[in-house]
């Protein structure tokens, strides 16, 4: 192999690595923040990494046997509040394939999401 042809191949794989790079500087992951407001209520928002906000997003509130307590969508400030289930939960977010966040209740915690 020649130094030229090394050179070369050098630069394509930097090239492919600076694209694999860019695409996943685009890329918004979901994030969602749920925090308990007071003693009877969880307010969640739900937004992506790129600073985007998710109105009209599903967010269920399930019980670990998978049945939906609360089903709501996010309002046009991406939040939803909610009464707070009795027993163990989780919150899903589900903004469509890949984009899949889920929060378990041990993970509330006190004050206003952000």
């Amino acid at each position: 192999m020649t130094s030229l042809h090394f050179v070369c191949r050098a630069r394509q794989a930097l090239a492919a690595g600076a694209l694999l790079l860019s695409a996943s500087a685009f890329a918004h992951n979901p994030v969602v923040e749920c925090r308990q407001i007071s003693a009877d209520t969880i307010q969640c928002r739900g937004a992506f990494s790129d600073g985007s906000l998710a109105p009209g997003v599903r967010l269920d509130v399930m019980s670990y046997e998978d049945k939906v307590l609360v089903s709501g969508k996010l309002d046009k400030s991406s939040m939803l509040s909610f009464k707070k289930p009795k027993g163990d939960f989780f919150v899903l977010f589900d903004a469509g394939p890949g984009h899949v966040v889920e929060v378990d209740h041990a993970e509330i915690v006190a004050g206003a999401a952000r």
